[in-house]
Protein backbone atom coordinates (compact mmCIF):
# COMPACT_ATOMS: atom_id res chain seq x y z
CA UNK A 1 0.00 0.00 0.00
CA UNK A 2 1.27 3.46 -0.88
CA UNK A 3 0.37 6.68 0.90
CA UNK A 4 0.46 10.07 -0.79
CA UNK A 5 2.93 12.47 0.69
CA UNK A 6 3.83 16.04 -0.15
CA UNK A 7 3.79 17.06 -3.81
CA UNK A 8 3.56 13.70 -5.49
CA UNK A 9 5.92 11.75 -3.25
CA UNK A 10 4.75 8.32 -2.17
CA UNK A 11 5.67 6.25 0.85
CA UNK A 12 5.04 2.68 1.77
CA UNK A 13 3.22 1.83 4.97
CA UNK A 14 6.45 0.38 6.35
CA UNK A 15 8.12 3.80 6.09
CA UNK A 16 5.50 5.42 8.34
CA UNK A 17 7.15 5.67 11.72
CA UNK A 18 5.07 4.66 14.73
CA UNK A 19 7.23 7.04 16.76
CA UNK A 20 6.33 9.96 14.47
CA UNK A 21 2.62 9.10 14.68
CA UNK A 22 2.93 8.87 18.45
CA UNK A 23 4.63 12.28 18.64
CA UNK A 24 1.87 13.86 16.55
CA UNK A 25 -0.73 12.17 18.76
CA UNK A 26 0.89 13.64 21.86
CA UNK A 27 1.03 17.08 20.24
CA UNK A 28 -2.67 16.98 19.43
CA UNK A 29 -3.42 16.16 23.06
CA UNK A 30 -1.29 19.08 24.24
CA UNK A 31 -3.20 21.45 21.95
CA UNK A 32 -6.53 19.99 23.12
CA UNK A 33 -5.56 20.75 26.69
CA UNK A 34 -4.44 24.28 25.79
CA UNK A 35 -7.71 25.00 24.00
CA UNK A 36 -9.68 23.74 27.01
CA UNK A 37 -7.62 26.03 29.25
CA UNK A 38 -8.49 29.01 27.07
CA UNK A 39 -12.22 28.37 27.48
CA UNK A 40 -12.20 27.77 31.23
CA UNK A 41 -11.78 31.37 32.49
CA UNK A 42 -14.44 32.56 30.04
CA UNK A 43 -17.22 30.36 31.41
CA UNK A 44 -20.09 32.47 32.70
CA UNK A 45 -18.96 35.60 30.86
CA UNK A 46 -20.60 37.37 27.92
CA UNK A 47 -18.10 35.60 25.61
CA UNK A 48 -20.34 32.55 25.22
CA UNK A 49 -19.86 32.45 21.43
CA UNK A 50 -16.11 32.23 21.95
CA UNK A 51 -16.53 29.58 24.65
CA UNK A 52 -18.74 27.53 22.31
CA UNK A 53 -16.19 27.81 19.49
CA UNK A 54 -13.37 26.76 21.82
CA UNK A 55 -15.39 23.79 23.10
CA UNK A 56 -16.08 22.75 19.50
CA UNK A 57 -12.35 22.98 18.72
CA UNK A 58 -11.58 20.92 21.81
CA UNK A 59 -14.03 18.22 20.68
CA UNK A 60 -12.46 18.19 17.22
CA UNK A 61 -9.00 17.81 18.71
CA UNK A 62 -10.26 15.00 20.96
CA UNK A 63 -11.59 13.21 17.87
CA UNK A 64 -8.31 13.80 16.03
CA UNK A 65 -6.43 12.38 19.02
CA UNK A 66 -8.60 9.28 18.98
CA UNK A 67 -8.03 8.82 15.23
CA UNK A 68 -4.28 9.22 15.64
CA UNK A 69 -4.23 6.64 18.45
CA UNK A 70 -5.85 4.23 16.00
CA UNK A 71 -3.27 5.18 13.35
CA UNK A 72 -0.50 4.53 15.90
CA UNK A 73 -1.85 1.05 16.61
CA UNK A 74 -1.89 0.30 12.90
CA UNK A 75 1.59 1.75 12.31
CA UNK A 76 3.03 -0.13 15.28
CA UNK A 77 1.55 -3.39 13.98
CA UNK A 78 3.42 -3.05 10.64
Amino acid sequence: MHIRRRRGQTATVSSISAAEVSAITDGIDVYRSRVASLAEPLLGTPAEDLVAALHEAERALRNAHRAMRQAYKLAAAN
